[in-house]
């Protein structure tokens, strides 16, 4: 039954059932999901946060009470109640007895969170979110570069040689190849050798690979990033700090440059 919730979970995100289901397929109503489990509750947080993100419901909306949207999709009460409280931790809603549930304001948004991240890319992402993701970075990261240049150790390098080689050989195109991409930055993040600047490496690799999968969407990538990352690569590695910053800032603005020309096609 909890399989059947959640293939109905994300096909309700996509529109609708498949009309070439059987009703033999079709979860039967009059059952209750029991001990609905991760999955479940991490699919229905799912549909909730990515309506938020994507502006279906607004701040301030009241979201359908846990039982209709458990007769709605056919879940458990208690999945529906672990999902909101997933959300609530998030910062995108909050519960009051009798108040329901409601969506908070967009500054309340714990919007480096990974999944969040995650959500507000499923669909066609906020123009204004995509650049204020490349001004953290840019903020952030050639400050980082250039930290590394003169804190880094010889794991620090070897980390970064390891995953620009795995980024040239499976390309930006997979998704070994942005995991890979994910893993430079962080590795970065790491040589600084700032728990402060460590503790953005999780938000930080998902701004990167969310922006260079989005990228992707609908085309090929306009050039290849790789030859800026190396740049910076050989500047950390030769701590060069002037170097690895200059480089980091380069390698930031080309690719706000390829994302708004993927926006704009």
């Amino acid at each position: 039954m909890e399989e059947a919730s959640v293939s109905k979970l994300q096909s309700a995100s996509d529109g609708g059932n498949d009309e070439s289901e059987t009703k033999a397929q079709r979860p039967n109503p009059r059952k209750q999901v029991r001990g609905p489990g991760r999955r479940l509750h991490g699919a229905i947080a799912h549909k909730l946060g990515t309506a938020i993100l994507s502006g279906e419901y607004q701040p301030g909306d009241t979201l359908s009470g846990e039982v209709a949207f458990a007769e709605e999709l056919e879940v458990s009460r208690s999945a529906y109640r672990e999902a909101v409280q997933v959300l609530t931790a998030k910062g995108l809603v909050e519960s009051r007895p009798k108040a329901g549930t409601r969506v908070l304001p967009r500054n309340r948004w714990n919007l480096l969170d990974p999944e969040v991240l995650a959500w507000a890319f499923t669909g066609e992402p906020d123009v204004e979110f995509v650049r204020s993701l490349f001004e953290l970075r840019a903020i952030v990261e050639p400050a980082a570069a250039s930290l590394a240049a003169q804190r880094r150790d010889k794991n620090d390098v070897k980390m970064m040689k390891e995953a620009l080689a795995a980024m040239r050989r499976h390309t930006l195109a997979t998704d070994a190849g942005r995991a890979a991409d994910r893993d430079f930055h962080n590795a970065i993040l790491q040589a600084t050798h700032n728990d402060a600047l460590i503790a953005l490496s999780a938000s930080i690799g998902a701004a990167v690979n969310w922006t260079t999968q989005f990228k992707q969407r609908s085309r090929a990538l306009p050039r290849n990033p790789i030859p800026d990352h190396t740049l910076v690569y050989e500047a950390i590695a030769a701590g060069d700090p002037a170097a690895a910053g200059d480089a980091m800032r380069v390698l930031v603005d080309l690719a706000l440059d390829d994302t708004r020309s993927s926006m704009e096609s």
